[in-house]
């Protein structure tokens, strides 16, 4: 299967850019501290499907789009199959000079085939050209497939948020989890 990743750019139907973003949820990560490092064990839960779709609209994402093309301080990427968009990659410079994935996603169909993998080289290569020190990203305890992702990419859990998503669900119990990945300094 030969990928293709490629910035966004002006011409590029953005209404056409949908696929299934979904994941199942069957296992959360339960988090434990010891000497200021991060620990986790998996515990498995009853299964079901999440997507973060349900709140998005066509006209937010043409406005989302738009906002990152020609922007120095954020970018798109998009990854294809073909001419078949499979892949995104949102990537901004954040205010602690880290590059920040706001979202990274993978057609349903099309996940183990290193789309993922690729998407994440390429924010090294902008993270890096931009001079950024590395890259920062946010995920919940219960996508354990995407921590393990993350993991298995190079990046460390450097922190967590309990009270996150409890705005908007009061009851929730997800916890927001904050990887990161840190380049070796230049010698």
């Amino acid at each position: 299967m030969e990928i293709t990743i490629r910035e966004i750019t002006a011409g590029d139907p953005t209404s056409d850019i949908r696929f299934d973003s979904s994941f199942t949820v069957d296992s959360m990560l339960v988090l434990s501290v010891i000497h200021r490092r991060i620990g986790y064990t998996v515990k498995q839960i009853p299964a079901y499907e999440k997507s973060y779709l349900d709140e998005e609209t066509e006209e937010n994402d043409d406005i989302l789009y738009s906002d990152y093309i020609d922007n120095p301080d954020q970018i798109i990427y998009l990854a294809f199959v073909g001419n078949q968009a499979v892949g995104r990659i949102q990537l901004r410079r954040n205010w602690n000079k880290y590059a920040y994935i706001e979202d990274i996603a993978v057609d349903r169909s099309y996940r183990k085939h290193g789309i993922g993998r690729r998407l994440i080289e390429q924010a090294k290569r902008w993270a890096k050209a931009g001079g950024m020190p590395g890259i920062m990203l946010e995920t919940q305890n219960n996508n354990v497939r995407a921590c393990k992702f993350y993991e298995k990419c190079g990046f460390v859990l450097g922190g967590f948020d309990l009270r996150l998503y409890q705005g908007i669900h009061a009851q929730s119990d997800e916890i927001a989890l904050f990887w990161y990945f840190v380049f070796e300094p230049q010698k």
